[in-house]
């Protein structure tokens, strides 16, 4: 009897255990979320420009372009590109899954390759990254739709 009273305690607490387990809220982050390491979890959002086409301009003639946000199975994916003299000079994220520390490890190494990869392309024909597939294809999706604003080839 007594065997069978410690075996339905463990068997008890393992469960209540296993049921309190946090699961992912498929959250994004912004991109100054991406910058510091101890990013705060929940949802921060970056507004999008009410004009798609160009998000600003300095007097240099550089214009930036928001992609559109692609929704990915683990969370939205967003790139921002910088364009002056009809080159690609910057690619950004301004959202991408980071809820958990899975989303943390994968996007903060993926997403510094995607954004080097799209300026040595200067296309979105660029590598995927392995083990960030989900996350590539979303990059190169929004990638390509900012391209696509700012009339590049």
């Amino acid at each position: 009897m007594r065997r069978i009273t410690v075996w339905f305690l463990s068997t008890l607490s393992a469960l209540v255990l296993l049921f309190s387990y946090p699961t992912s809220r498929h959250a994004t982050a912004s991109v100054s979320a991406l910058a510091t390491a101890d990013a705060p979890t929940g949802t921060t959002a970056t507004p999008t420009p009410s004009d798609p086409s160009a998000s600003g301009s300095s007097a240099s003639g550089t214009q930036t372009y928001d992609g559109d946000t692609v929704m990915t199975r683990w969370g939205p994916v967003q790139v921002q590109i910088t364009v002056a003299d009809g080159k690609l000079v910057s690619a950004d994220v301004l959202k991408v899954p980071w809820e958990n520390r899975k989303d943390q490890q994968i996007n903060g190494y993926a997403v510094p390759l995607l954004n080097a990869s799209a300026l040595a392309a200067q296309s979105a024909n660029i590598d995927m990254v392995s083990g960030a597939t989900v996350t590539s294809v979303g990059y190169q999706q929004s990638l390509q739709s900012a391209i696509d604003q700012a009339h590049l080839s």
